[in-house]
């Protein structure tokens, strides 16, 4: 994958993050009033969330391909060629992203796990 390509697929995994961090409760003193019994969430589970969240998203894209392509051999109505190329590219696209990303975080771990105190 071309470096382009990467910047790109962490732009919108950026934008994704984005919309979740919109979605997700507010940190206390962030403009929502406080709830009883309520605590801030943590960057790392918030990270976490995030990062289960595009593996899921990743998992049914698969699926989608997957039970795409099983109509389209059983000869289903309504499923064509072109369709199920799509759904199977799509996966692809983004099963690679989630490749890239995991790559990554894996070297980001090892520099910092290679680093002198």
């Amino acid at each position: 994958m071309s470096q382009m390509a990467i910047d790109q697929v962490l732009a919108q995994i950026r934008a994704l993050s984005s919309q979740v961090r919109l979605d997700a409760p507010r940190p206390l003193g962030l403009g929502a009033p406080p709830q009883p019994g309520a605590t801030a969430p943590s960057g790392a589970s918030e990270f976490a969330s995030i990062l289960k969240r595009g593996i899921d998203a990743v998992n049914r894209s698969e699926q989608r391909a997957s039970t795409l392509a099983d109509a389209f051999s059983r000869g289903a109505p309504g499923v064509s060629l072109p369709q199920v190329v799509l759904q199977v590219e799509k996966a692809s696209v983004s099963f690679d992203a989630l490749t890239q990303v995991r790559n990554r975080l894996i070297t980001a771990y090892q520099d910092i796990m290679n680093m002198q105190m």
